[in-house]
């Protein structure tokens, strides 16, 4: 490997660690709902704001990444999107409740921004990786996306009574703050070595069956994901009565199912019928939804969280291994489109369950991943059906 070639894995790298502070900030708002107490005042259509706020952002943000990029380096729009995840969580920390609940608007408009801009520069980052291996460089892109979810939800459970509300936020703060001065520091060039056709092409390619098909799916299932880590902690303190601190432990332990799941079924990949996985997921995630329904003790919802968390993780390492076979030439706006809708999903399912848990209470939170995980199994036969037709 030459000196350009390394500097360019270097940035891949760089790019490869922005998206645990993705995860970070996508997972934060779920976390929080309990340390602003709507546990003990829930006012659903306000949360259902809340992620719809948190989605529009992550739009804008990757719109204006986007724009950055053809001015800036990599390395500057990564530490400019956790400059501004930084800001917008010190904006949280000042108006945490009773402030104006107009501040948190604003800030988590911002964190969904920063999210935005981080997965654009990211996606570009990662071109390099992605020529050597593709299904390792987006599994591992997930992975990481999962671990800045999963010490999102351990850091507020593990300091839930030990500061207030606005010195967690700002504790929290600090990571990105500190990513942005390592980023802003990234070699600038050689950065990414993208392939030779322009982006009229690539956007043209994210209107195929086949790219539409799977940014559908990714839209479903982020949903699924998105839709019991969001409400998951104020569904377990009102259900079941327990403390807001356990309840963030089993949000945290949701992501740890789904960080080693993700893992784990990397390694199955070569090792098991992909049907028999795709199967063997869906159903663990039905049962996990409904265990955590109907049951009223610790127990039952232990085992409904590992259930639904481990029937999740199996699906994007599928989804990931037939994006990398289905578009073996990378280019950044096709990913980021796709993975774009994918988190769109992930904010407006739990921003839908808020507005339908205002008429039909919070018990319709856990109706909605089994519904979506029918939906992942339709949309799987139908990507089976048009690689099948593609190949003819």
């Amino acid at each position: 490997m030459n000196a350009a070639d390394g500097a360019a894995m270097q940035v891949a790298r760089r790019g490869l660690s922005a998206l645990f502070f993705s995860g970070l900030l996508t997972a934060l708002l779920g976390a929080v709902l309990p340390v602003w107490r709507y546990h003990l005042e829930p006012d659903y259509i306000q949360i259902g704001n809340y992620f719809l706020l948190q989605n529009l952002g992550i739009l804008a943000g990757a719109a204006w990444g986007a724009k950055l990029l053809g001015r800036r380096s990599i390395g500057h729009v990564l530490a400019l999107g956790c400059g501004i995840a930084c800001a917008a969580l010190l904006v949280l920390a000042a108006f945490c409740p009773p402030a104006s609940v107009w501040g948190r608007l604003a800030g988590l408009l911002l964190t969904g921004a920063a999210a935005g801009v981080i997965n654009q520069g990211g996606m570009h980052a990662i071109a390099p990786a992605y020529e050597l291996h593709r299904t390792a460089t987006l599994n591992l892109s997930g992975i990481l996306f999962g671990a800045g979810c999963l010490v999102c939800a351990l850091f507020v459970s593990g300091t839930f009574f030990v500061y207030t509300a606005p010195s967690l936020l700002v504790l929290l703060a600090a990571l990105p703050g500190l990513a942005a001065g390592v980023y802003a520091r990234m070699p600038s060039a050689p950065e990414v070595l993208l392939p030779e056709r322009g982006w009229r092409e690539a956007l043209e390619e994210f209107k195929t069956p086949a790219a539409i098909l799977f940014a559908a799916l990714l839209f479903f299932q982020s949903g699924n994901e998105g839709a019991l880590a969001g409400w998951l902690a104020l569904f377990l303190t009102q259900r079941l009565g327990t403390s807001p601190a356990t309840s963030l432990s089993l949000l945290a332990l949701y992501w740890a199912a789904l960080l080693l799941g993700r893992v784990a079924a990397q390694w199955a990949l070569t090792r098991m019928p992909h049907g028999r996985m795709l199967a063997g997921a869906v159903a663990a995630q039905i049962f996990g939804c409904t265990a955590l329904f109907f049951t009223d003790n610790l127990f039952g919802a232990t085992v409904g969280v590992l259930l639904a968390g481990g029937g999740f993780s199996v699906i994007l390492p599928l989804v990931l291994e037939k994006i990398g076979d289905r578009f073996p030439r990378y280019h950044p706006a096709l990913f980021n489109g796709i993975f774009s809708v994918a988190l769109t999903g992930g904010l407006l399912a739990p921003a839908s369950l808020g507005y339908l848990a205002h008429f039909a209470g919070v018990g319709v939170v856990m109706g909605l991943p089994v519904l979506g995980a029918m939906m992942v199994v339709l949309l799987s036969l139908a990507i089976w059906l048009e690689a099948k037709l593609s190949a003819a």
